[in-house]
């Protein structure tokens, strides 16, 4: 009896991880049994049957992926990086409020990719993440949208204005109010910076914080109970930057640009 593709694919990891190899390019039995860490006696039946079904080509000792085989192996690939998403931080996601994102761009979750959950303890519940602080210091090109008001925001982006980098930040209009009656010094140095937008969303925005700059992306949500955790998610990925820079676009999109106070 034939088995089908699907079989093919999921029902063994040596099938599935040859073809996620041979999708970045040809390789001969040597190199699979040294990148796969698998001998020739358990691998070539599962070559065997993977050319059965069409997916891989032999041409000599090559072994590549046939038209098929790219087809069904670029279609996996975003399934597996969801999955990866979502195993790592299984509890985190399952209890956000995911719909501030939009559907189409939330469907591509796993473009965030080796992403990790930063959770304060009890001593640092409202200090910002070492991890967020330090990198956005060191960034050059920043994008930023803000929700809630938080007491480090000010003197952080003022700083990161005199440094010359170059920002783009998005406000609610409350959080906007804040800094204009409570951080007014730090607010004039981020209008008066050649290098720095600032621009006021009038609508109620459900997603706590944003950040993209090259160096990493880093987001905020709140639970379903729409209650904020103080968790945050951050990433390196160089998917993950496009993606976050995506959203943040998204929400620029809601704004107007501040040109005085």
């Amino acid at each position: 009896m034939s088995s089908s593709l699907c079989d093919t694919i999921w029902l063994s990891e040596k099938r599935k991880n040859l073809l996620l190899l041979l999708m970045e390019g040809s390789r001969d039995i040597e190199q699979i049994k040294t990148s796969l860490n698998v001998t020739s006696k358990a691998m070539m039946p599962q070559i065997k049957i993977l050319k059965k079904q069409g997916l891989i080509l032999q041409k000599e000792d090559t072994y590549m992926l046939s038209e098929i085989g790219k087809l069904v192996v670029g279609n996996m690939l975003p399934l597996l990086n969801t999955l990866e998403v979502l195993e790592e931080n299984k509890e985190y996601w399952v209890s956000r409020d995911t719909s501030v994102i939009p559907r189409q761009q939330f469907m591509r979750l796993g473009e965030l990719g080796e992403c990790m959950v930063i959770e304060p303890d009890l001593n640092h519940m409202f200090d910002l993440p070492r991890e967020f602080t330090e990198n956005l210091i060191k960034s050059r090109c920043i994008m930023s949208s803000l929700s809630y008001y938080h007491p480090l925001y000010p003197s952080l982006y003022s700083r990161l204005a005199k440094s010359g980098a170059k920002m783009e930040i998005a406000l609610t209009k409350p959080v906007f109010e804040r800094l204009k009656n409570d951080s007014k010094d730090e607010l004039e140095v981020l209008l008066n910076s050649e290098n720095t937008v600032v621009e006021v969303c009038e609508e109620s925005l459900q997603l706590p914080t944003i950040a993209v700059t090259e160096r990493f992306m880093y987001l905020c949500l709140f639970d379903k109970q729409g209650k904020y955790d103080h968790r945050k998610v951050m990433s390196f990925d160089v998917s993950a930057l496009h993606w976050g820079r995506e959203l943040f676009m998204h929400y620029k999109e809601l704004s107007q640009e501040v040109l005085k106070v």
